[in-house]
């Protein structure tokens, strides 16, 4: 069992990567999403841009590769892939392990960066749709991920001071936003690593 720091009170839950294992599907949807403009995405890049939103990877990965791809249509074939794929996905066991001990105990929260609609098809395909109230998601912000705003909106409506709460995280990204905004942090990969078939 993954061990929660005694001053805690409050967890907040970063989504894919961390209560679910999307990661693999999300990589092989964003392979068929760029492989035709000539980006080799490998998992090393991958984990660079995870916790990004759609756009936002698809505005990087032009940035990197000198691209000129469309988000809007490439964002729709990643999706309309990884859409297929959703309901292969399970939980990752150490993580909701937790979310089953303190539900109800703690305060917790979502912070993704995730669509609403994504999120939640998310959850309940994991059956987890009943665990949160607060679910923050890329719809609900202006900064992503690194940026702290998707914590500190958990941490507010909670009602906890960032300094009270952990966040799990499996992204780099996430795991800078969350120290940005003053928080304790679990790297999940710690305890869960990722299989990618490429």
């Amino acid at each position: 069992m993954i061990k929660i720091p005694q001053q805690a009170k409050a967890l907040i839950f970063d989504l894919d990567g961390t209560i679910a294992n999307t990661m693999p599907n999300h990589f092989i949807s964003w392979r068929k999403a760029v492989s035709p403009y000539g980006i080799d995405f490998n998992a090393t890049l991958f984990m660079e841009l995870t916790g990004m939103p759609r756009t936002a990877t698809i505005e990087k990965l032009n940035e990197m590769f000198g691209t000129k791809m469309n988000p809007e249509i490439v964002g729709k074939v990643k999706e309309d892939h990884f859409k297929t794929l959703v309901n292969l996905t399970v939980e990752i066991e150490m993580v909701t392990d937790v979310i089953r001990k303190y539900h109800s105990v703690l305060p917790m929260s979502i912070g993704t960066g995730s669509t609403k609609i994504g999120a939640k098809k998310t959850l309940e395909v994991i059956g987890f749709e009943n665990y949160f109230d607060i679910v923050i998601t890329a719809d609900d912000i202006i900064n992503h991920k690194p940026h702290p705003e998707t914590f500190l909106k958990c941490a507010e409506l909670m009602g906890i001071k960032p300094q009270d709460c952990v966040v799990f995280e499996d992204g780099i990204l996430g795991i800078n936003a969350a120290q940005e905004a003053g928080m304790m942090v679990i790297d999940v990969n710690d305890y869960f690593k990722v299989e990618f078939e490429v």
